[in-house]
C-alpha cells in the first residue's frame, strides 16, 4: 500500500491522480490510500508527501502524530527504512525547517534549513517565485529516483524557497544560483519541483519510484 499523506496540500490530487496512472499502465493494483493516519503510515509500503503552499502548513503533520509515525517509517533498520518520496513542500520538510515559518520545525532528516530566493543575482533583480519549467543538472549517477532521466531534462516548478547544495542533492536546477532540485539518502527522498505535472521525465521518475 502506498501511503499518500494528506495535510491539505494542493497538489495532492494530481500527485495521486498520477501514481494510479502509473499502477493501471503496469497492471498492478490500485493500492494508494489518501491519509491523515499515522497507523496507515507505519503499515504502508511507500510513503509521498505532497505539498503547496507555505510551510506552516506543515505543522499539521506533528500535530496529527504523522511527524514521528514517518521518522519511525523511514528509520534505516532491519525490515523497515520504507521509500519515501517528499514534493516540494514536502522536500523542504524533510530539512530541518524554513525561514518561511521559522518556528516550525522540519523532520531534520537532512541538516540546514531552505531560504527564500535572494532578491538580486548576477547585478539583476531576481523574480520570485520561480513558476516553469527549468532543467535537471549535475544528476548523481547512483540516484535510484533519477534512474533513467538524462541531465538536462526538463521539469516544472513553481516555489519561492529552496534547499541548498549539500551530500545529499541527487540533482540541481540554476535559478538565482544552483540549488537542490532532487534530495536523496539511502530511502528518504524528496523533489522541488513536481513530477506530476512534469510529462514523461515526471512520470519516470515517479515510476522509479513506485519501483523501489
Amino acid at each position: 500500500m502506498i501511503a499518500v499523506i494528506d495535510y491539505k496540500a494542493g497538489n495532492l490530487t494530481s500527485v495521486v491522480k498520477a501514481l494510479r496512472y502509473l499502477r493501471a499502465e503496469a497492471n498492478q493494483p490500485d493500492d494508494i490510500l489518501i491519509t491523515q493516519s499515522p497507523d496507515d503510515v507505519k503499515q504502508a509500503d511507500k510513503i509521498v508527501l505532497p505539498g503547496v503552499g507555505h510551510f506552516q502548513a506543515t505543522q499539521l503533520l506533528t500535530d496529527l502524530g504523522l511527524t514521528q509515525a514517518i521518522r519511525e517509517a523511514v528509520a534505516p533498520t532491519p525490515g523497515n527504512a520504507k521509500p519515501f518520496l517528499g514534493i516540494c513542500v514536502g522536500l523542504q520538510w524533510l530539512y530541518e525547517g524554513s525561514t518561511e515559518a521559522p518556528t516550525t520545525p522540519g523532520l531534520a532528516h537532512f541538516p540546514a534549513h531552505c531560504e527564500h530566493f535572494p532578491a538580486r543575482y548576477d547585478n539583476a533583480d531576481l523574480k520570485s517565485p520561480h513558476v516553469g519549467w527549468n532543467s535537471l543538472e549535475d544528476i548523481r549517477p547512483d540516484s535510484r529516483l533519477l534512474a533513467n532521466i538524462a541531465p538536462g531534462s526538463f521539469v516544472y516548478y513553481t516555489h519561492s524557497w529552496r534547499a541548498p547544495l549539500s551530500a545529499d542533492t541527487a540533482a540541481t536546477t540554476s535559478y538565482g544560483g544552483p540549488f537542490t532540485a532532487a534530495v536523496e539518502r539511502s530511502n528518504v527522498m524528496g523533489v522541488q519541483f513536481h513530477p506530476e505535472k512534469s510529462a514523461a521525465t515526471g512520470l519516470q521518475l515517479l515510476k522509479n519510484f513506485l519501483t523501489l
